[in-house]
């Protein structure tokens, strides 16, 4: 009985083996935010080959998955989209051979669903937290994928009330005092994972105006510079390390819409102006990007453009307004997060 009794203990206090699988971008900076959450585990991360994938892979044992999305068939990306799944696929079910986790948590998208079927079929027990830049409804893979999670996570009430036995965790707070001292310094950033010319073309079109700040630096994603001369600093992509350096350092921020680049963006004190990737334009899979930059836009965090007079315009508004500082803060549900493990063992 005694030994019994000491094997049972030794099961309630043992960490639980945690696959961290979120895609490139914002998905998998919402899981670093819950660091107060796995690092009490076994835990490693599944994500996409980018520049933050890359910079985890540097301290915490990671895989990556190839990139899919459902949206590449409407961009004509079908067989690339056909292509990726199939690696996936197999990927998918290797790396959890590999590494039997008790638990999957997942924020999606696209690139993590097979590891989600996967890891049920094999017994784990899945958390989905889907995406913060979802304010109205479920995304896609939220709804696909939710009948196989045993916890889902909202982040805001309209998700919530859309999406069966969901609970709401809001992470969104404004952060009270003084932002760090900036420089003249306009930092432009396209993102890791698509490509987005429209955002270059505009940056480098108002560049010489005489109404932008002193100096631009911009990291323009792959190829994101062929054809085109500018007498600024440029990289086509910077280290998850030198990215937040130079967010430090800017007092005017560009980006796309994506909630990773925002809220980075804005914890750092930086005045935004978001450019959202369109649908119509084929710049992206949907037009999530405007209804992210729409609610950040009504709360007052930033200014969204579209063209270069707008940007211009955008420049001048900023320019005579106190920056809000926000972020997200998820220290409630990682305290949940816990107490469920621990009684879901």
């Amino acid at each position: 009985m005694k030994l019994e009794r000491d094997i049972q203990a030794d099961e309630s206090i043992r960490p639980l083996r945690i696959c961290l699988a979120a895609s490139g971008g914002g998905h998998v900076r919402q899981i670093l935010d819950l660091e107060r959450f796995w690092s009490n585990h076994d835990s490693f991360f599944v994500t996409e080959d980018t520049a933050l994938g890359r910079s985890i892979a540097e301290t915490q044992e990671t895989y990556f998955l190839p990139h899919v999305a459902l949206g590449q068939v409407k961009t004509g990306q079908s067989l690339r989209m056909l292509s990726g799944a199939s690696r996936s696929v197999a990927r998918s079910l290797s790396i959890l051979r590999k590494t039997r986790p008790d638990v999957i948590l997942t924020t999606g998208a696209g690139s993590m669903a097979f590891m989600v079927a996967w890891g049920k079929l094999l017994g784990a027990k899945v958390i989905m937290i889907d995406s913060f830049a979802r304010f109205d409804g479920p995304s896609k893979f939220a709804r696909f994928l939710g009948p196989f999670a045993d916890l889902r996570i909202a982040q805001a009430q309209g998700v919530a009330e859309n999406w069966k036995d969901s609970l709401m965790f809001d992470p969104f707070r404004l952060v009270e005092g003084e932002r760090p001292a900036k420089e003249n310094l306009l930092f432009a950033t396209v993102g890791a994972t698509l490509t987005f010319p429209r955002l270059i073309d505009i940056v480098l079109a108002s560049s010489g105006n005489g109404k932008m700040v002193e100096n631009i630096i911009l990291q323009a994603g792959k190829d994101g510079m062929v054809g085109r001369e500018a007498d600024i600093e440029w990289s086509e992509n910077y280290s998850f390390a030198e990215m937040k350096a130079l967010l430090e350092r800017a007092d005017y921020v560009v980006c796309h819409g994506g909630t990773g680049s925002l809220i980075t963006a804005l914890q750092a004190g930086c005045r935004v102006i978001a450019i959202p990737r369109r649908r119509e334009l084929g710049e992206h899979y949907d037009d999530h990007q405007s209804e992210i930059t729409e609610n950040f836009c009504k709360r007052g965090l930033i200014e969204v453009a579209d063209t270069p007079s707008e940007f211009a315009a955008a420049m001048e508004r900023l320019s005579k307004k106190r920056p809000l500082r926000a972020t997200t803060d998820y220290s409630d549900l990682a305290d949940y997060l816990c107490d469920w493990t621990a009684q879901n063992k």
